[in-house]
């Protein structure tokens, strides 16, 4: 077999007595440390749609003529069922990377990882000049390379195929800017994970500067350093067509106020477990969904004629938020707040909502708007179990289905002023 499709089917040789193993049920494959008096158990794998290599060093590769494919091994790469190709835990020297990426322009892989990887040195990827390749998906987790800041030529010898790539993640790897240039050759990419990196607000706005990722539609810039709540804005506005956003677990703090405009297309937005103790403005005129769970917040005062869905659990809450100024709203979640009553009237019509661990005072109205809405079947997972009574002190820790709700107990009005119509009538029949 052809030196280059030893390389591309299994960057891994290492001289152990390990080999590959085939889940024909999941059709995953995996190949642990492989040498080469073992790649003959590569040849199972070739029946998999996902192939993962783990560990190995490719130094000793770097020297290894690697010539053009013969007609042969180009048919045989063709015909591959492999979609998906995993490498875990290697050294990359980057050269040989650069020689052997190629070929995969013959195959049908359509998504590459590298996770735990060290990429070594500098490749030269002037081969890859003008070379289209099938990959829509690259990811890259916890990878340690040289600095992106001074690549752009890398890059733009990549261009051909980076300008189609659809999917891109680098997280956990330590990034602390994207170059403005890198991101204007991603012409077509739809979605980009940043997350568990050191992104800054200073280094966001060159990030995505004008004519950075034009087409970007879900932006993840979860657990980084930002903490300026309008940079954050300034730096994605001129993404038009932005959908989903991202900015979780970061520490966002309330700035002066300002003008910033989010971009228009954006329906779905994250900022929860951000620290926040008040509602940052302005948001998004546009949204459907907001997940603001997980924060300090006491009130929820906003209007978004537009929103679908609010996530508010794990906050400070002690009133639910006014459902009117949510025309469209169906999904409401308050679950580990302070809230000690539902408001049956205006959640009724809602198809999900979720309130488990709140401190619920079991009056009559409480109680039973509570059970009226699990009868309806849209109260959401946590029912009964998660929802428990405070007060009054004779139903402290009951839980709330169990508490008898008639219409004797709960609303003794409607029993007396029939009663006391009826006595009247007799009265003045009598008289």
């Amino acid at each position: 077999m052809n030196v280059a499709v030893l390389l591309l089917l299994g960057l891994g040789f290492l001289e152990a007595e390990d080999r590959c193993f085939f889940n024909r049920t999941q059709e995953y494959c995996v190949c642990y440390h492989l040498s080469q008096e073992t790649v003959s158990s590569i040849v199972q794998c070739l029946a998999a749609s996902v192939v993962e290599f783990q560990g190995g060093e490719l130094e000793r590769y770097v020297a290894f003529p690697i010539s053009d494919l013969d007609p042969s091994s180009i048919k045989m790469l063709g015909s591959l069922l492999i979609r998906k190709i995993i490498f875990r835990d290697l050294l990359v020297p980057e050269i040989l990377l650069a020689r052997v990426l190629r070929f995969f322009s013959y195959t049908q892989v359509r998504e590459l990882v590298f996770e735990s990887c060290v990429f070594e040195g500098r490749g030269n990827w002037e081969e890859m000049a003008n070379q289209d390749l099938p990959i829509l998906s690259l990811h890259f987790h916890n990878v340690t390379s040289a600095p992106l800041m001074d690549r752009q030529q890398d890059f733009s010898s990549l261009s051909s195929w980076l300008e189609t790539l659809q999917e891109l993640a680098v997280t956990g790897s330590h990034v602390t800017s994207l170059p403005c240039g890198i991101g204007r050759v991603f012409r077509a990419l739809r979605s980009l994970d940043m997350a568990q990196n050191s992104l800054g607000d200073k280094n966001l706005v060159s990030t995505f500067c004008s004519g950075a990722f034009p087409q970007l539609q879900v932006l993840s810039l979860q657990h980084n350093n930002l903490t300026s709540y309008h940079r954050v804005c300034e730096s994605v506005q001129l993404l038009p067509e932005l959908h989903h956003l991202d900015l979780s677990q970061n520490k966002l703090t309330a700035d002066p106020p300002s003008s910033c405009q989010w971009p228009v297309a954006l329906r779905i937005f994250n900022l929860s477990a951000t620290g926040l103790d008040e509602v940052l403005t302005p948001l998004p005129l546009s949204l459907e969904v907001l997940d603001m769970s997980c924060n300090n917040l006491r009130a929820v005062d906003i209007s978004l004629s537009s929103l679908k869905k609010l996530f508010l659990s794990q906050n400070m809450l002690r009133a639910v938020p006014s459902i009117r100024n949510y025309p469209m709203l169906d999904t409401l979640h308050l679950d580990n707040n302070s809230i000690a009553e539902l408001p049956w009237d205006e959640v009724k019509h809602l198809r999900d909502v979720a309130a488990a661990g709140n401190p619920y005072n079991c009056s009559c109205s409480g109680a039973g708007g509570l059970q009226a809405l699990a009868g309806t079947g849209h109260l959401g997972q946590g029912w009964p179990q998660g929802y428990t009574c405070q007060s009054p002190p004779g139903y402290q820790g009951r839980l709330v289905k169990d508490v008898p709700v008639s219409v004797l107990r709960c609303n003794s009005a409607a029993v007396i002023a029939p009663v006391c119509i009826a006595l009247a009538l007799l009265g003045m029949a009598g008289a």
